[in-house]
């Protein structure tokens, strides 16, 4: 195992994503794990899904806080830096102004990118969100850590950012026929455009940790689901359509299998990575990047069937639901794949932790959230 090298105690951390559902579930934990760590959450809190969601994440991160919540602004949560141990800020991470400002006035220590357009099929769709918010947003992110070790930043015995830890994803694989993935494979063939950016920022992180000296860290995330989940994400999706009566399509005719990870499982592995900055590799840069996965691929027709048993025990969908009559195979989505899986040994190596949470557990709490959240 490595010997970590930032104690998060009274860090100023940069969460950007901050409202969306790793990012705020990774604010709460850092909140309830360090009493003095002082974090600025960005987001833009776009319409991508359901923004009522992300305003409610917002709220159970006030209720953590409790009576530190400072001054609400209209999220619930301060708004003012230095007001709360939680500051949020509305604001696009592709606009520069933003994130100049934010890193000047805060002075991070830490910063975790998270803010991202996510989803492989809406990459079809609309394809300048994707070039906005992952590319021109992490080229910001980028530039202002950079700039953080000037030397007019060097105030009250701020050395700049520390350790840049941000979410890539498994799309990066593409067509991989080789399992599970491992980060020593080569992964030049992405098959949307979402994994595109996500690799060019792994690129682009490397390229400015050799020029700069930015410490980074990149996680290839794997199929992350929990309560308060994405909407957009299939086990919410199909939720949300059973309870309505409708048919969900299961692609590739059901022959697809996820590794489904549990939300906590990626906070827990996304603080361990936090703790420790890379040191140099042969090459003499700062870089590394880890897959956190489940590491035990589901069939699709399967998840599906353990999904409609958690949501009958919650109650979601009554005991005698026709399922067979609400379900259609179909073929494959452009850019989906057929498989993910990852290879998590590094991570086990170094940290001494891979994700464990198994399916039936995770589905069973997404259930019974689901019932509390629309009744």
């Amino acid at each position: 195992m490595l010997d970590k090298n930032i104690d998060l105690s009274g860090k100023r951390v940069i969460v950007t994503g901050a409202a969306g559902f790793i990012g705020s579930n990774l604010c709460m934990e850092l909140i309830k794990r360090y009493t003095d760590i002082q974090i600025l959450g960005i987001d833009n809190v776009n319409d991508y899904y359901d923004v009522g969601i992300k305003k409610d994440r917002l709220k159970r991160l006030a209720e953590i806080l409790g009576d530190k919540v400072g001054t609400a602004g209209e999220y619930g949560v301060s708004e003012t830096i230095g007001d709360s141990r939680f500051v949020f800020i509305k604001g696009n991470i592709a606009d520069r102004a933003v994130i100049d400002k934010a890193f000047d006035e805060f002075k991070p220590e830490v910063v975790v990118n998270l803010a991202a357009q996510a989803g492989v099929r809406y990459s079809i769709e609309n394809p300048d969100a994707y070039i906005e918010a992952n590319l021109i947003g992490f080229y910001n992110i980028l530039e202002a850590c950079r700039h953080s070790y000037d030397a007019d930043k060097a105030v009250d015995g701020y050395k700049g950012v520390e350790h840049l830890v941000y979410a890539s994803s498994s799309s990066v694989y593409g067509s991989n026929k080789k399992i599970p993935y491992s980060t020593d494979d080569k992964v030049d063939n992405p098959v949307s455009l979402y994994a595109a950016t996500k690799k060019s920022n792994e690129l682009l992180a490397h390229a400015y940790t050799k020029l700069y000296g930015i410490p980074s860290t990149g996680l290839r995330f794997f199929t992350v689901y929990g309560p308060a989940g994405r909407p957009d994400m299939a086990y919410f999706g199909f939720t949300n359509k059973l309870v309505k009566g409708e048919t969900i399509k299961i692609f590739n005719f059901g022959n697809c299998k996820r590794d489904f990870t549990y939300v906590d499982d990626i906070v827990e592995g996304v603080i361990n990575v936090m703790e420790k900055a890379p040191d140099e590799n042969e090459n003499g840069v700062r870089y590394k990047v880890y897959n956190i996965g489940n590491n035990d691929p589901v069939n699709l027709l399967d998840f599906v069937d353990i999904l409609q048993q958690e949501l009958i025990s919650a109650g979601v969908l009554p005991k005698d639901y026709d399922f067979e009559a609400h379900k259609e195979l179909v073929p494959m989505q452009p850019g989906d794949v057929e498989v993910t899986y990852a290879d998590v040994t590094p991570l086990q190596q170094d940290f001494g932790f891979k994700p464990n949470t198994p399916l039936r557990e995770g589905l069973r709490k997404f259930a019974k959230w689901y019932k509390e959240y629309y009744g």
